[in-house]
């Protein structure tokens, strides 16, 4: 036993021997070639450098391109092989970066099919497709001179450190990468407005630069922090409505594309967030999305939901990261612009004093030559029979002559000097000489000047490149201030909601039960219950609220307006109260009481007005001891709007029977100011742009275009505003709209007087020709306009003509044409200032006041808050609060 287990330690030993050779330690060759690993990805592929603005890959390509310059165009998949001498990257990578440079139409001249950035469709094949490098990148990429080279990958070519670049390229661009542990997005920015940024830096002046993307649209740049991280950029689709049954999009957002937008589009349509009927799409060279709507549906609000459910609006991150001497570096788009216009200073500097010792070098040179053929020092030279004694006689001969030479003679002076040939020596023509020295001297002067003028030069040299090249690059993204959009306020509800009383449940799934109304999957529904409890929840298939439900409605959070009127019996044998509230806020599947107790408790009678609306119901006891008074009436308007858990104001003491509606109530809350802020076309009630008017439930807008198309509408935060709009303002139905427009037919000048008759109705006021356009418009009850005649032709200039409107035509139909103005022919119309009119007075209804918040429309059941006050009892009417037992109370 002791032998075999001798052998068996002796196996074991040499098994352990076995492994430990075998096993190989990875931790610190991990620490190592991860750091290498991820120093080249951020380094060599994803991080643009900030000295050019260029990837390594985008860089090779380029220098590639220069080295086959011609002037004619080459395959793009010779440039791609010719690229991989440099870098042996896959010819893929390298053709799909060399199609991201031509898409951006600054660098390459492209010819075939290079894709499209609106569509999303590919380039063809790289064998198909042909480039070459465009005038502009020639003028500002390539200079040998000051470029910095370095070994390619085998050491067989010099490849560019870093190309030098005079222009702000990186930010014209744009770039996008993700590397190991940090990426990059820089925003591409407008030509124009990089180099006039350039050029106030250069002054000392301060600038600001925001994006500008190749797809346009519009952006809301309020977020955009510099380009640094945790900015944010708004890029929204253009888009308009030809018509109620229509919407046409124009423009996409950056980082989308036709087929991307129309997908999340359709998505949208089958989650029910929106409804739309067909989609097409006939994008060529410019976007149009064509969108079909079903018949009845707001293209406003479905603008709307498209911005808030769809790709046509998309948030974009911003992520200012560069390379700068081998390290990364987080800055923000101005800085680079700094930096950018200080290195073209730099590289202008560098290359003007190239070129100053290049001219003098020829003026030097030029100078010895003169004097060697003038003078006829070559005849020196004729019985030397050595180089040093051709060389010592030149020299000899050149000293008398040298004094105003800039720099000492070198030995290869001398001998460009022998060089010289005999035919060149009998055809000098020293006037000619001498004009080349003297324009050698101009430009040596001229450089000089540029040098001690640096700035000014640089600038000249910004202004001749945006002269050049800036011609059709204006901004294409439009910058503007975007309102948030509240996604449960224009989303489509198509779900329809049902509610079992009995019971006690509300869903969806409630096919049989009684239907509420419509809502969406995003939405929280109110519950009210005869024992005087009250929750909130969010749609569902079906929940159990509680039995005896009185009300159920879609809860609107931060509803001010909605005012609930409740009579409920507090406890089991309590008192009743009366209350009216709103609710605004509540947590979500928590239940309220009505009153403090909580069981026993019964509800009397309740109403929701959306409108805050305070009716008069009766009241009828039960007959029960000596009560005196069973029945009387109760009016809501005088009971005080106070919170929620408010217990509000006591009845009585006994039972009620029963309480019966005795009169429908009538809004108590004051009309609302609404402003309209031209920067963003929207209305609001934050007292942000011009003040509208107040308005009150039955009131409308006109809005009138410079097209002639005049419509009211029901002034709801949510409405849109076409561009050519020139009347907004509150409608008043009796007030007049007067109109001088241009009869395209006739070629005169036609004015006409109307009320608008129908005020669901859009209708155009001027002729149908294609000629017919508006020319002035008034809402004045009086207008007076001044008529500037055209001067005949040998005649004096006829004055200036005065016409009252009002008396010159009397108020016809809409569709009516009008009377002629005037035959004559008309350089311009002026309105003067109305004369005066006094408007009839209006009796304003019994008020109670209310602050203004968010809510437009008093019929849509939005948002609004209110501070009401109750109207006092009469001097002559007995006072409600004392009953005939001595206590307080309404009754």
């Amino acid at each position: 036993m002791s032998e075999e287990n001798e052998e068996l330690e002796h196996l074991g030993d040499g098994l352990e021997e076995q492994s430990t050779e075998t096993i190989t330690r990875v931790t610190g060759m991990y620490k190592e070639w991860f750091l290498d690993y991820a120093s080249y990805v951020i380094l060599e592929r994803a991080v643009p450098a900030i000295e050019d603005g260029f990837k390594p890959v985008q860089r090779r390509i380029m220098q590639s391109m220069k080295d086959l310059d011609d002037g004619r165009y080459n395959k793009v998949a010779n440039i791609v092989g010719h690229t991989m001498q440099y870098h042996p990257h896959g010819d893929s990578s390298i053709g799909d970066a060399m199609v991201q440079i031509g898409q951006k139409d600054l660098l390459i001249d492209m010819q075939g099919n290079w894709g499209n950035i609106l569509t999303g469709d590919p380039a063809a094949a790289s064998r198909y497709i042909e480039a070459r490098i465009s005038k502009f990148g020639l003028e500002v990429l390539f200079n040998p001179k000051i470029t910095e080279w370095q070994s390619s990958y085998d050491g067989r070519r010099k490849e560019p450190i870093n190309l030098p670049v005079k222009f702000p390229l990186l930010l014209a661009q744009g770039a996008e990468g993700i590397a190991v542990g940090l990426s990059t997005k820089v925003l591409p920015h407008n030509f124009n407005e990089l180099i006039d940024a350039s050029i106030k830096h250069l002054q000392g002046k301060r600038f600001k630069i925001f994006p500008d993307f190749p797809t346009g649209g519009a952006a809301d740049m309020s977020n955009y922090k510099d380009g640094l991280r945790g900015g944010k950029v708004r890029v929204r689709a253009k888009m308009y409505s030809p018509d109620k049954s229509s919407i046409i999009i124009t423009e996409i957002p950056f980082s989308t594309t036709t087929s991307t937008l129309i997908d999340s589009i359709l998505k949208a349509n089958e989650k029910g967030k929106i409804k739309i009927k067909k989609i097409e799409d006939n994008t060529a060279a410019n976007v149009e999305i064509l969108i079909h709507l079903p018949s009845g549906l707001s293209p406003d609000k479905t603008m709307d939901a498209l911005y808030a459910f769809t790709n046509c609006e998309v948030s974009i991150s911003p992520l200012g990261c560069v390379i700068e001497d081998n390290k990364p570096l987080f800055v923000g788009v101005t800085e680079m612009l700094r930096r950018s216009a200080d290195h073209t200073v730099e590289i202008l500097k560098a290359e003007l004093e190239i070129l100053l010792h290049e001219v003098e070098e020829q003026w030097h040179f030029a100078s010895l030559e003169r004097i060697f053929i003038e003078n006829r020092i070559y005849r020196d030279i004729e019985e030397e029979e050595t180089w040093e004694g051709v060389i010592s006689a030149i020299d000899k001969g050149l000293k008398p002559h040298i004094e105003h030479l800039r720099r000492t003679i070198t030995e290869e002076d001398i001998v460009r000097l022998t060089e010289i040939r005999i035919k060149r020596i009998s055809k000098f023509d020293i006037d000619k000489a001498q004009q080349k020295i003297q324009a050698l001297e101009d430009r040596i002067a001229e450089l000089k000047h540029h040098l001690e003028n640096l700035i000014q030069f640089a600038i000249d040299y910004f202004t001749k490149l945006q002269k050049d090249y800036g011609n059709g690059r204006e901004r294409k993204t439009e910058l503007k201030n975007f309102e948030d959009i509240i996604a449960s306020k224009v989303i489509i509800r198509d779900t329809k909601l049902y509610v079992n009383r009995e019971e006690g449940f509300v869903g969806t799934a409630l096919k049989r039960d009684e239907y509420v109304c419509d809502c969406s999957d995003i939405d929280d529904i109110i519950c009210f219950t005869k024992e005087g409890t009250m929750m909130v929840t969010k749609v569902d298939a079906k929940t159990f609220i509680g039995k005896n439900i009185v009300h159920v409605a879609v809860f609107k959070k931060k509803d001010k307006r909605t005012i609930y009127n409740v009579i409920y019996r507090d406890g089991k044998n309590g008192p009743s109260f009366v209350k009216r509230f709103a609710v605004t806020s509540m947590t979500r599947d928590r239940e309220y009481p009505m009153g403090k107790e909580e069981k026993g408790s019964q509800m009397h009678y309740f109403s929701a007005n959306p409108n805050g609306e305070a009716e008069v119901v009766t009241i009828n006891l039960r007959q029960q001891g000596s009560i005196k008074k069973l029945k009387w009436d109760l009016h809501f308007s005088e009971i005080l709007i106070k919170a929620r858990t408010s217990k509000g104001n006591q009845v009585t003491k006994y039972n009620i029977k029963k309480v019966d509606l005795k009169e429908e109530g009538v809004s108590t809350l004051k009309p609302r100011k609404i402003w309209f802020d031209n920067t963003v076309q929207r209305l609001n009630l934050d007292e942000r742009g011009d003040l509208l008017g107040e308005f009150r439930g039955e009131d409308r807008l006109l809005v009138i275009t410079q097209r002639g198309i005049v419509k009211t509408i029901i002034p709801e935060v949510t409405a849109r505003f076409d561009e050519d709009m020139v009347v907004l303002e509150k409608w008043i139905p009796k007030k007049p709209i007067t109109v001088i427009y241009f009869n395209g037919e006739r070629e005169l000048f036609y004015i006409k007087r109307f009320l608008i008759e129908n005020e669901e109705r859009e209708e155009s006021i001027i002729s149908d020709h294609e000629s017919s356009y508006l020319e002035v418009i008034s809402t004045d009850y009086r207008p007076m306009a001044e008529l500037i005649h055209v001067k005949p032709r040998g005649k004096e200039q006829p004055e200036n003509e005065e016409v009252n409107l009002e008396e010159f035509i009397s108020i016809k139909g809409i569709a009516a044409q009008g009377n002629m103005l005037t035959k004559s022919k008309i350089k311009q119309i002026n309105l003067l200032d109305p004369l005066p009119y006094e408007p009839e007075e209006t009796i304003p209804a019994q008020e109670v006041e209310v602050n203004q918040e968010e809510v437009v429309n008093p019929k849509s059941n939005t948002n609004e808050d209110e501070s009401i006050s109750t109207s006092k009892v009469g001097p002559n009417e007995p006072d409600p609060g004392i009953d005939d037992t001595g206590q307080s109370s309404l009754f």
